[in-house]
């Protein structure tokens, strides 16, 4: 039980790693390496990196794929919340209804 948890906070932190990307796309830089190799982008990778290194070992512990790729979905959930909250990027309802049906979908693979 416990390595589905951590694959739910992988999913969370990957979506804290998007985050992370947009701030750095929103910075303007002077040149491509500063554009692509500042804190806000190496940061993301970075986080985004542990999040793979995570599933993997929930993985090897014995978190099958198919569960781990269903619980990824739920970076649809988050993703669009923290946006909203950092960002103030709308959810409209047509995201709004597609959010839930993902939800249901997610709750009904796992009953």
């Amino acid at each position: 039980m416990i390595y589905y948890i951590l694959v739910i906070l992988s999913v969370f932190a990957a979506a804290g790693a998007q985050m992370l990307l947009k701030q750095g796309a929103r910075q303007n830089y002077v040149g491509f390496w500063r554009q692509y190799f500042n804190p806000w982008v190496i940061g993301g990778y970075a986080i985004m990196t542990g999040s793979l290194m995570l599933n993997i070992w929930c993985m090897s512990k014995g978190v099958q794929v198919k569960e781990v790729s269903t619980i990824e979905s739920l970076s649809y959930l988050f993703v669009p919340c923290m946006a909203f909250i950092l960002f103030k990027e709308r959810i409209t309802l047509r995201k709004g209804i597609a959010i839930g049906v993902i939800i249901c979908g997610v709750i009904l693979f796992f009953v």
